[in-house]
């Protein structure tokens, strides 16, 4: 068989602009919202079997409806929003291409395009990458913040910075887990663990994530909670 390519560009939230090899491509990368509106109703595994088949339709419909939780994953394990772009565009490239040969099996399609989203990202984490800034920020407002305001941005930022110093195993399962909701066993199935390896890890990585966050002097108490 021959091998699909798919040709995508997502703004902002990630729609497919043009499907490359297809007499109908996507003309508008608008929200969806009232487009196709009897495949909107059919769940992943149907919408599946139609963009197997070649839909364009329902690969758009795919893409507005996974998107946006892809981006969400890959941002907070990349903290680069360009890479976390690439990610999600690499996601549907790989959706579309693997289709035809595409089975739903435990986790469905939300498990699949994490385990695809989480991988690629363990994969640019692993480059050695060179950054250099061409220009300088723009300096600081010096306008006065109310201080409940600074004090939520430096936990913000604290959280943030920790997550980014824990191992990428660490940080997938605290993703998965707790900025997504993903159940232990769903985040299992997405990091190819079984379920007592996952709760391991998880409580691994509250511990480390607890040290971090302590060092920085920020409350954790909702992770004690959860230990």
């Amino acid at each position: 068989m021959q091998r699909r390519q798919v040709s995508l560009t997502f703004y902002g939230d990630a729609r497919s602009e043009a499907v490359a090899g297809h007499d109908s491509p996507l003309d508008s990368v608008e929200p969806l919202t009232g487009a196709f509106p009897g495949r909107q109703l059919l769940d992943d595994a149907a919408l599946m079997r139609e963009v197997a088949n070649g839909s364009v339709e329902a690969f758009a419909i795919l893409v507005d409806r996974h998107s946006p939780a892809l981006y969400r994953v890959a941002m907070r394990m990349l903290a680069d929003a360009a890479e976390a772009e690439d990610v999600t565009q690499d996601c549907f490239t790989r959706l579309w291409q693997n289709a035809p040969r595409w089975t739903p099996s435990g986790a469905g399609l939300v498990g699949w395009l994490h385990r695809v989203a989480m991988n690629l990202c363990f994969d640019r984490k692993r480059r050695f990458r060179v950054v250099t800034v061409e220009t300088l920020p723009d300096p600081a407002d010096d306008a006065p913040l109310a201080d409940r305001r600074i004090e939520a941005e430096q936990a913000s930022q604290a959280v943030g910075d920790a997550l980014a110093d824990l191992p990428e195993r660490y940080r997938a399962a605290l993703v998965l887990c707790y900025y997504e909701g993903f159940s232990n066993a769903l985040a299992a199935q997405v990091l190819d663990l079984n379920i007592k390896a996952m709760e391991s890890l998880l409580f691994r990585a509250r511990r480390q994530m607890r040290g971090l966050l302590e060092a920085r002097d920020v409350s954790c108490a909702d992770l004690e909670a959860q230990a």
